[in-house]
């Protein structure tokens, strides 16, 4: 698949999160078109591309170069996204460490799991040193009774993975505080973990980590309902036939399931981390509102 087939997929993806949304949880949709650049910090990288997704999704955000990391101004209301490789200074791990504490969340992905969460988070995952090969997996959501994924998840889905070359497995220290949101059968078989996408809180704040890349560059046709054209995946998602000429000016014609399926997946996946970033908040600052009302009482 060509990167600009990809560059498709996910607009198709974006656009028929938002129209699921307007009809399941139109407060949800709403709740997304009020992020901001500011709230969201993108950490440039060689092999990921993570801007590329919010760009084609229409999410705001501000982009640093790693070795700036440092000395950026960060706020316990952002998340910081972290592509691969995630190399970073001493100075930017100590500031990253430290943002985490203090309320903010952290998104990284693949060899930052070496590179940011081992030094920086140590005793709760790590590398187990069994580099994946390039190759494409089936993977399990575990969160489906979370309300925002049972909105835009069906039965149905049957979404996959790209595994970078070299990707590294995720090895889980800490299980008790450790959560696996999703998982994969051929990843434990082949590499012997199972995690591909795994949250653990720190301090006041929260990590999460996923193997590979969270821009998929490509996708497999495994199945003849992978392989079929991607708007029978739209209908199965209820799309409607007044509303297919603007997904057919997306591209779709050219794109098939498995693309689709799976730029929809990584799509809820990061609108997920948001709205659960935004909860946070709200929590954060209603214990505060609480604590200024007891101090005047």
């Amino acid at each position: 698949m060509t990167k600009e087939s990809m560059n498709s997929a996910y607009q198709v993806a974006q656009e028929l999160l938002k129209d699921r949304l307007k009809d399941a949880s139109p407060e949800t949709l709403r709740e997304l078109e009020q992020i901001h650049a500011a709230d969201v910090i993108v950490v440039r990288g060689v092999h990921d591309h993570i801007e590329d997704v919010f760009e084609h999704a229409g999410t705001p955000f501000t982009a640093v170069n790693p070795e700036d990391l440092a000395r950026a101004d960060l706020r316990p209301d952002q998340i910081v996204f972290i592509n691969c490789p995630g190399k970073l200074t001493p100075g930017g791990l100590q500031k990253i460490r430290t943002f985490v504490e203090e309320g903010g969340f952290l998104f990284t992905t693949d060899w930052a799991l070496k590179h940011v969460l081992e030094k920086a988070f140590p005793g709760f995952v790590e590398y187990n040193l069994r580099p994946t090969r390039d190759e494409v997996v089936r993977i399990e959501v575990l969160e489906s009774e979370d309300p925002f994924l049972k909105s835009v998840l069906d039965k149905e889905d049957d979404p996959q993975w790209w595994l970078e070359g070299s990707s590294y497995p995720i090895r889980i220290l800490d299980k008790e505080k450790v959560k696996v949101l999703t998982t994969s059968k051929e990843i434990e078989e082949r590499y012997g973990e199972a995690p591909v996408f795994i949250t653990f809180d720190y301090g006041q704040g929260k990590i999460y980590h996923m193997i590979s890349h969270f821009y998929l560059q490509r996708t497999e046709t495994r199945t003849a309902r992978h392989a079929a054209p991607s708007m029978e995946y739209l209908k199965q998602k209820g799309i409607s036939k007044d509303m297919m000429d603007k997904y057919q000016q997306m591209g779709t014609n050219e794109l098939d399931t498995g693309s689709v399926e799976s730029a929809y997946t990584s799509q809820i996946m990061i609108t997920s981390v948001l709205l659960s970033k935004r909860k946070h908040d709200r929590r954060r600052k209603g214990k505060k509102d609480n604590g200024k009302k007891k101090e005047n009482v």
